[in-house]
């Protein structure tokens, strides 16, 4: 893995940002990252041999908080996030997708929890769903209950996670988690990229606390084309998956009204997997408004 630069000081808090072919995105990442209120970070960018571009791109900024590496050959998505979260310092670290954004208080908000309170390992925050251009098409989602927002333990976590069916917990942006923690539990689960964020959320529990914060401080983007109908099917397939995990390997928290719940909301989220995925195709198309109206009003919190 080839390095572009280095920086002695050893920084409170690391961003890093996985980058495979985001040439259209990853300019304006890069920018949400540097634009913190928090000042002692760094952010680390891990280009996984990208050919589209957005090695340029990421080379053109010269600021003394910017790290970057390189593969010399594409290595598999969860391989790279965990090269990417190795390459960072920091006690405390935010995976940053190459296509989201983050709010100038993020690292503000979400470091002072972790300083504030020793026994969380992770803490979250709400978002906003984004299209190609940065219009907000659906705002403040995720942690739309009372039992995620605060300090919350695993039990509490797991048995949302599993009345929902899907993630109600937030992406990748949306978090600020431990290093100590992270290397307690193994790092990132290495079977399933598209459950990767609440699988390790959920993973994180085991060892601290969840904390969750009920601020939008993540955009989340639904680039065109980002999921194509066989891929839709497989990453319901691993959801589902994920979730009868949980109830097997938390059975001891997990209860029979959480699982009857879950079961009996699977069509919602079956039904609002589609309608996200709908959302995510150009933004000037019939099926990306229909979608965009469908997402915008404000979900009723769930049993």
């Amino acid at each position: 893995m080839d390095q572009r630069s280095e920086v002695s000081v050893r920084p409170s808090a690391s961003i890093c940002i996985p980058l495979f072919q985001k040439v259209d995105y990853i300019g304006r990442t890069i920018e949400s990252a540097l634009a913190q209120t928090f000042t002692d970070f760094e952010l680390v960018v891990l280009d996984n041999a990208c050919t589209d571009g957005s090695s340029a791109v990421v080379e053109s900024y010269d600021d003394p908080r910017l790290r970057v590496y390189r593969h010399t050959e594409t290595v598999p998505m969860i391989a790279n996030f965990a090269a990417a979260v190795a390459a960072t310092r920091a006690p405390l670290v935010k995976v940053l997708m190459a296509d989201d954004l983050i709010e100038p208080d993020a690292l503000a908000r979400q470091v002072a929890v972790l300083e504030a309170e020793p026994e969380v390992a992770i803490v979250s925050s709400r978002h906003h769903l984004v299209d190609d251009h940065d219009r907000i098409i659906a705002r403040d989602r995720t942690l739309r209950t009372p039992d995620l927002v605060g300090r919350q333990g695993r039990a509490s976590v797991v048995r949302r996670v599993v009345r929902h069916g899907g993630n109600p917990l937030g992406g990748p942006g949306n978090m600020l988690f431990r290093r100590s923690a992270f290397e307690q539990v193994g790092g990132f689960p290495t079977d399933a990229p598209f459950v990767l964020d609440v699988a390790l959320a959920v993973r994180l529990t085991t060892v601290g606390d969840f904390y969750g914060l009920p601020e939008t401080l993540s955009r989340f983007r639904l680039a065109s084309g980002s999921e194509s109908a066989a891929a839709r099917r497989r990453n319901l397939r691993a959801q589902r998956a994920f979730v009868r995990g949980l109830r097997r390997d938390h059975a001891d928290v997990v209860r029979p009204g959480d699982v009857v719940r879950g079961l009996a909301r699977w069509p919602l989220t079956w039904l609002r997997h589609h309608v996200i995925m709908s959302a995510s195709t150009d933004p000037d198309s019939r099926a990306h408004r229909a979608a965009a109206r469908v997402l915008a009003p404000r979900a009723r919190r769930s049993s």
